[in-house]
């Protein structure tokens, strides 16, 4: 009898630690994901403002348009993008993964493009793709 109790109270603990790990895991892939649409949505304002300031939307890399809504811009002026967006090292904007933003503009709007979970861009015939794709 006390060998069955053992057994149950190991088999209790082990489906607790892997009941756990998996709420954590869920918990934080959603403040990651949360944490994206709120960078994008403060990226989108940003970018909206600087167009209605200088006149258009800036051109060039992710690091370029960086240090156009820095004041590298041809009025000098500088936008703020809501609260302190993560940058790396060569001043690009990037996701919560740390990758990289993908930024396209055009007469309608702006596309924002993050790897994802994954930190790979996938096209859309990969059955695991995990990339967000957020408009304006």
């Amino acid at each position: 009898m006390k060998k069955i109790l053992i057994a149950i109270g190991v088999f209790t603990v082990a489906f607790g630690v892997l009941w756990s790990t998996r709420a954590w895991s869920t918990f934080q892939a959603n403040a990651r994901t949360a944490k994206f649409n709120e960078d994008v949505e403060n990226l989108f304002i940003g970018l909206q403002k600087y167009k209605e300031r200088v006149g258009s939307y800036p051109i060039g890399s992710n690091a370029e348009v960086a240090k156009a809504l820095q004041g590298d811009n041809p009025k000098n002026v500088i936008i703020l993008v809501g609260r302190k967006t993560e940058v790396n090292e060569k001043g690009e904007f990037v996701d919560p993964w740390g990758t990289p933003l993908r930024i396209y503009f055009s007469d309608a709007g702006v596309l924002v493009r993050s790897a994802g979970p994954n930190r790979r861009f996938d096209d859309s015939t990969v059955m695991d793709a995990d990339d967000f794709i957020r408009s304006n």
